[in-house]
């Protein structure tokens, strides 16, 4: 936990003792845990993951501090975070997305929930997309810096900059749920 400044460090020493939600691996909810203990045993939390576009079509991506726990300085797709222990997904997406990007109040539409099983994090997952015109305030202990992209510079821009696979994998449940011929 070297990297970051001193309140980027006390911001993860406080998100790791939070109590997040613990599930199996069909998201049968098993208890709550303080997050770090849930990375350590290798153990499935629950969160989220909100898309946020503009009215032009444009995705709100940003780069993560580099005092994050995992990911640390990667680009993120969507903001979101871990479900708190006694929390619904939609509660903490809404809590998440006003957290990090000071977006309040506006509808989220869901588009599915998937598992995603790496080593070093395990975490059932719901994806929600959102509108928003406004301005971004992002949070300085997790987010670096926050750039709007269309479809094709985002493109470019994951070619030249390491993103989260599992906002990766958000992105991929988001465009397969909106290209669904009916």
């Amino acid at each position: 936990m070297s990297e970051g400044s001193a309140a980027e460090r006390a911001h993860r020493a406080r998100s790791d003792a939070e109590l997040i939600a613990w599930v199996d691996e069909r998201d049968q909810l098993l208890g709550a845990l303080p997050r770090a203990e849930l990375r350590e045993r290798r153990l499935i939390g629950r969160g989220t993951f909100i898309l946020l576009f503009n009215s032009r079509g444009e995705l709100c991506v940003h780069q993560r501090s580099a005092a994050k726990a995992v990911y640390p300085a990667y680009w993120d797709l969507a903001a979101g975070g871990m479900v708190d222990a006694g929390e619904a997904y939609r509660a903490a997406a809404e809590r998440e997305l006003a957290e990090e990007l000071g977006v309040h109040g506006v509808p989220l539409t869901e588009h599915g929930r998937f598992l995603f099983d790496q080593h070093d994090n395990r975490l059932w997952c719901a994806v929600y997309s959102a509108c928003w015109d406004g301005v971004i305030t992002p949070q300085a202990e997790e987010i670096q810096r926050v750039a709007w992209l269309s479809p094709a510079a985002l493109a470019a821009h994951q070619q030249q900059h390491r993103y989260c696979p599992d906002s990766l994998q958000a992105w991929a449940l988001y465009q397969s749920a909106n290209t669904r011929v009916s």
